[in-house]
């Protein structure tokens, strides 16, 4: 058991008392290695799940209550009865009394309506992700749930379902419109590859994750942000808004963004204004930009992997404009540095995490070079993290 399960276990103890057939578990965070603000566009993401991630001690309870404690919210228990998440509306209202256990509440709620069989547990959670960061927190927390609920009561669940369910988790009642990428791959991740998913059929393939003389850097700037209160709902509104215009015309519509083809998109682009022109631009070429890192991946050219990096943060930082001063300084840090291949935020932006791509030579010198510089330029003292990839809970076996 290692310090976070022991952590977790420890915690519950004490909060709840010793006795009972506790259980530890873990779910990953994620790092999307490119094809960012696409997954609710119809697109190609390519994610990995890393070994930060979120642990659980959890144990049955035959009163139906559900109780939960984390050790970033030391003192506080969030308490709910299972029967009252069954008639509780599925919206944001409704679970913003339960602070952050709106998510795991939200979790059990949804996989009761589906079907799957739950009641009373406690549960306590710990975690190395730093929260905020845009390594999926939230995420890694609802497919914990999902994995405590599957242990503790049998539910027969797959990533597939355990994904899509916390998705409607998040979205009703935690209120962020998000795509299902990050519950996706936190779910069905497996270490030493990632996961290159087409958002729209929820199709998925696995592609080995070698970066030979490379070693990837992630770089949170510690600038938070929260995505219900960024501008995350009105880039998928607006993302919305330009494939009806694209489509008011057309006798065969779109089915998303991303099913315009590079080729075709000067065309089916001149009925946007400016704005919604180039957030349908980010998200045509950032589709391709995914499908070309995965044949890259895939010859093991880690060179073009970084060139392609550079192009993602470019578009993202000038068509979808989601950066910051503080993403785009560390990145501009990380490209200046000898042995940096491309570099390029992750996640949802307005703060949080970038990754790096270092020749591993290099890596260490350029991590204290990109810290020095984003601090003289930002007044932020940001964190260079360690990771690996990591098996998720439903990750599934090995062929």
């Amino acid at each position: 058991m290692n310090e976070y399960a022991l952590r977790a276990l420890t915690l519950l103890e004490e909060t709840f008392g010793k006795g009972g057939d506790a259980r530890t578990f873990f779910s990953p965070g994620r790092a999307n290695l490119i094809g960012e603000h696409i997954d609710y566009n119809g697109g190609r993401v390519l994610p990995c799940s890393l070994s930060l991630g979120t642990y659980a001690a959890a144990r049955r309870r035959d009163d139906g209550r559900i109780l939960l404690v984390s050790a970033d919210m030391p003192g506080e228990t969030v308490s709910a009865l299972y029967a009252e998440l069954l008639s509780l509306p599925q919206e944001p209202g409704s679970y913003s009394r339960f602070g952050w256990g709106a998510y795991p509440l939200g979790v059990c709620a949804k996989l009761a309506r589906a079907g799957f069989s739950s009641g009373g547990f406690e549960m306590a959670v710990t975690g190395s992700l730093p929260r905020g960061s845009g390594l999926s927190s939230s995420a890694s927390l609802e497919i914990l749930t999902c994995a405590v609920i599957s242990e503790l009561y049998g539910a027969d669940l797959d990533g597939t379902a355990a994904a899509r369910l916390s998705l409607e988790a998040e979205r009703d009642c935690a209120g962020v419109n998000c795509g299902i990428m990050d519950q996706f791959v936190c779910a069905v991740g497996r270490r030493g590859e990632a996961v290159l998913l087409d958002t729209h059929t929820l199709d998925y393939e696995y592609i080995p994750f070698d970066t030979g003389d490379c070693e990837l850097l992630i770089m949170n700037t510690r600038k938070p942000r929260r995505l219900a209160d960024s501008k995350y709902n009105e880039r998928r509104a607006e993302c919305a808004e330009a494939l009806r215009l694209i489509n008011e015309n057309r006798l065969s519509p779109y089915p998303s963004l991303c099913a315009i083809a590079p080729e075709e998109f000067p065309a089916a682009g001149r009925a946007l204004p400016p704005a919604l022109l180039r957030r349908a631009r980010h998200a045509v070429t950032e589709n391709a930009r995914t499908k070309l890192a995965a044949d890259a991946m895939r010859r093991r050219d880690m060179a073009e992997l970084g060139r392609l990096f550079n192009a993602s943060h470019d578009s993202l930082r000038d068509d979808y404009e989601v950066t910051g001063r503080e993403l785009d300084s560390i990145v501009n840090a990380a490209r200046a540095q000898e042995g940096v291949l491309g570099a390029r935020m992750t996640g949802a932006g307005f703060g949080g995490c970038a990754i790096a791509l270092a020749l591993r030579g290099k890596a260490g010198d350029a991590a204290r070079n990109i810290a020095r510089i984003y601090h003289a330029e930002t007044g932020y003292e940001c964190e260079i993290l360690e990771a690996s990839t990591a098996d998720a809970p439903f990750g599934g076996a090995r062929g």
